[in-house]
């Protein structure tokens, strides 16, 4: 990532990039953040970020009348101040379920899907796509925060065989690690496609990181491979990135990337 200060550029930053263009494919991690599913896909507001996401779920749940008009103005005042949002996804699902011990119901589903209906019609600038991919075929390794597949759905498009995997299947993820699944896509918070799958707070992670050997292979990556982020803002402050990827490396907020 380039650091610009008017006309200069920090040439720290230019000195890790033109390292990072030494490197093979294979050596790489590519971390795919909202920044590029916001850019392939600008026509759909939910994926310019986590809050546009909440704010898109209340939308729908407004449209279905899954929600009372009164907690449609509070959720929307408190998606716009509050910090912790995952906090705030939290309680909105427990309050479009208030008579049910299930935190993501089946409404909460439609509501999901709706934000996220026919992802691929909605593709219009592919190219950062197309070269995730690339990267991909040449032994490129990819996690993602985002709970969009629309990279494992350009992939197909294209004759891929893309698959995206979670952090609940242990073996398919050990497979990943090792290089086993050219096309795997994992998603580290889950898949939008499997709402019960989906991480909303750190709770859910629970039973991964007290997976010793699971975690042992994850924190493997940081010492083999290089970590290139690509269209991510905070994932440095990630709790759940840093434990997985980073637990080990100190000072990882102020990390070169």
């Amino acid at each position: 990532m380039l650091k610009h200060s008017g006309n200069h550029i920090d040439h720290k930053s230019g000195k890790v990039l033109k390292i990072l263009t030494k490197k093979h494919a294979s050596d790489l991690v590519l971390v795919i953040g909202t920044g590029v599913s916001a850019a392939v896909t600008p026509g759909v507001p939910a994926l310019r970020s986590w809050r546009c996401c909440i704010e898109a779920i209340i939308d729908a749940a407004e449209q279905f009348e899954v929600l009372h008009p009164g907690d449609v103005v509070e959720f929307r005042k408190r998606t716009l101040r509050e910090q912790d949002l995952l906090v705030v996804a939290h309680d909105l699902i427990r309050k479009m379920s208030p008579r049910t011990g299930d935190n993501k119901p089946s409404f909460f589903q439609d509501c999901l899907m709706e934000v996220y209906d026919n992802l691929e019609s909605h593709i219009q600038n592919p190219t950062v796509l197309e070269s995730i991919i690339s990267l991909m075929d040449k032994g490129a390794m990819v996690l993602t925060t985002n709970y969009d597949n629309l990279l494992e759905l350009y992939g197909q498009k294209m004759g891929k065989p893309m698959e995206s995997l979670d952090l609940n299947d242990k073996v398919k993820v050990m497979q990943w690690v090792q290089s086993c699944i050219q096309y795997g896509v994992l998603h580290i918070h889950g898949l939008y496609t499997d709402p019960c799958g989906m991480i909303l707070d750190p709770c859910g992670y629970k039973d991964v990181v007290q997976d010793f050997e699971l975690i042992d292979e994850l924190q493997s990556l940081y010492g083999k491979k290089s970590f290139v982020f690509l269209g991510c803002g905070e994932t440095l402050r990630d709790q759940i990135f840093q434990a997985l990827f980073l637990y080990t490396v100190q000072n990882k907020v102020s990390m070169e990337h």
